[in-house]
């Protein structure tokens, strides 16, 4: 399957008519993913992107680029999931490692409501939408604890809501429009501020279009043509998918909705846009990166992914140390280290008091912080949990979810008072109190493609007990007798979407945490684990410079070719 839709129209005959095409056409089409997007439906040759903006100069290593990074949230001013997390963080990384780095977002009515000081701007932006124009106020703050810039883009018709994406778990029947405007407000502010962008850092599928109008609309703009365009996707199975009636709203030509573009079985879809047109794509772990290019995981839309696998990268995201670490964590009983674990213990027990379970230091203590979803592997759970809980061992579970799940749980705590405590509801402080108190923290996700609690688990010295998929087979190393003696076993693992191999995978930490020593080697190594955003940050830096270089070769090839053909 290419392009998520191909399952009627052979491939091999496509594949021969691509091959015949790129040999003919061979002194204009220099690459050939490039050229491949521009076959139709049937095979046949439609017209080419025009790339022939202005060259942003690419960044030699040594010399400051211009990063701006573009996301529907970011913490502190608004938040729905861990996207929200990288997006707050990640420009002040980049900016200790010498990034001009940016962030924009909408404002929303929480940005206000986090306290921060707001600029008002004097440009504005006026987006078309469908046959309407609609304007937008510029505002401007600070990351805090940083000088990275925030441009807030304000429109109140579209971000003045109580929740972000939808109320009542409904989602609000004009989303499109709403992340249409951001991704063209988004390029407007480029122009109206007289910024330098280098790199266009665009986030999910809300803003899947902006390396659509960068390569389409924007394409002749000197100010925009030139940007290379970086697209994360942080869950694929978000897509933003909208009827095909919505097309004209975008402002570009019917040409584009086809299989291999923006269509998706006859919708329109923002985030194949992104896949499709920038010139990097990048997952949050290279785990996922590689599933997503499979049946199992592609959500339909692994052809596209294998299809651009040389462009795909995976980067772990980072934690902020500065929160996550029970060095300096201001919200737990007692702050401890690798050096004294001694408030270690007081987290426990104050962890096993608050939630009226039994004080009991020998018993392990299981922690989970979790959307309560089939996801994240509470299917499994919920078949294994009579048998798990009749061992010598404790539970606590923080999260809100599915109704099925929100009533399970709390009914099974009644079951069993003196081994689960649940808690259906979203508590920060407590958050930081299980990830400090408990003994091993649980993730049997069916699918995940990062994981942060993995990651936070490491340094409060948790030992993860997680499923070998996406970033949690990145970060999490299985024990065995061979990694114990390396010393880089990190955690407990299992590969099989099954409750027999969780219930196995539990059963094995709960032995191994009664050899003492052995469990304290564990620990340790835990502990001393770098997951830091100064890591992740390296690595974007490193996938910007790509974009940045692939940009200027195809803009180049695409000058020479253009120049070819009017000398003819």
């Amino acid at each position: 399957m290419i392009h998520g839709r191909q399952k009627t129209v052979n491939f091999r005959t496509n594949h021969m008519i691509l091959k015949e095409l790129t040999e003919l056409y061979s002194g204009i089409y220099l690459d050939r993913r490039a050229f491949l997007g521009n076959i139709n439906y049937w095979g046949v040759l439609t017209r080419h992107w025009t790339d022939v903006g202005a060259l942003s100069p690419v960044a030699k290593r040594g010399e400051a680029m211009n990063v701006m990074i573009v996301s529907p949230e970011a913490v502190p001013f608004a938040k729905t999931g861990g996207l929200a997390d990288v997006a707050g963080a990640l420009p002040k990384y980049l900016g200790k490692l010498g990034v001009n780095a940016s962030l924009v977002m909408p404002l929303y009515p929480n940005v206000a409501q986090s306290g921060v000081k707001l600029t008002k701007l004097a440009p504005v932006v006026r987006v078309p939408i469908g046959d309407k124009v609609f304007e937008g106020a510029l505002w401007q703050s600070v990351i805090p604890d940083s000088q990275t810039p925030v441009y807030f883009i304000d429109q109140k018709d579209f971000y003045n809501r109580p929740e972000l994406y939808s109320v009542k778990g409904k989602d609000y029947p004009d989303n499109c429009q709403r992340f249409l405007f951001l991704c063209r407000a988004t390029l407007e502010l480029i122009k109206a501020l007289g910024l330098e962008v280098d790199v266009l850092h665009a986030n999910d599928w809300q803003t899947g279009l902006i390396p659509v109008y960068i390569k389409t609309l924007y394409a002749k703009d000197p100010a925009i043509g030139g940007i290379a365009t970086l697209f994360t996707v942080h869950n694929l199975a978000y897509q933003g998918l909208f009827w095909h009636w919505d097309m004209p709203l975008t402002g570009l030509s019917w040409d584009l909705f086809n299989w291999t573009e923006l269509e998706f079985y006859g919708k329109l879809s923002l985030l194949k846009g992104g896949l499709t047109f920038s010139d990097a794509i990048n997952t949050v772990s290279k785990q996922y990166a590689k599933e997503i290019q499979t049946e199992e995981y592609g959500c339909g839309l692994e052809g596209v992914l294998t299809q651009r696998r040389d462009s795909l990268f995976g980067v772990v995201n980072g934690v902020d140390y500065s929160v996550w670490n029970p060095e300096v964590d201001t919200l737990i009983p007692a702050k401890f280290s690798m050096r004294d674990l001694s408030g270690k213990a007081r987290c426990k027990a104050q962890l096993q008091k608050s939630q009226k379970l039994p004080e009991r230091s020998d018993t392990p203590l299981i922690g989970c912080i979790s959307r309560l979803v089939d996801q994240k592997g509470f299917d499994l759970l919920v078949e294994i949990l009579d048998e798990l809980l009749g061992q010598d061992v404790q539970m606590v579970l923080l999260g809100t979810g599915e109704p099925k799940y929100n009533r399970i749980f709390p009914e099974m705590a009644k079951k069993y008072p003196t081994k689960l405590a649940v808690s259906v509801a979203f508590d920060n402080q407590l958050a930081h109190l299980i990830e400090a108190g408990s003994d091993m923290y649980l993730m049997p996700s069916a699918f995940e493609p990062c994981g942060l609690n993995q990651i936070y688990s490491l340094k409060y010295g948790t030992v993860p007990v997680v499923r070998e998929t996406g970033g949690l087979k990145d970060t999490i190393v299985n024990v065995t007798d061979e990694t114990l003696a390396r010393g880089t076993a990190t955690g407990f693992s299992f590969r099989a979407y099954k409750s027999a191999a969780l219930l196995e995978t539990l059963k094995r930490a709960m032995a191994f945490y009664t050899q003492k020593s052995g469990w304290s080697r564990l620990v340790q190594n835990c502990m001393k684990q770098d997951w830091s955003w100064e890591r992740s940050g390296r690595e974007y830096v490193d996938v910007y410079r790509w974009a940045m270089e692939h940009r200027a070769k195809r803009n180049k090839n695409a000058r020479k070719s253009q120049e070819k053909i009017g000398s003819k």
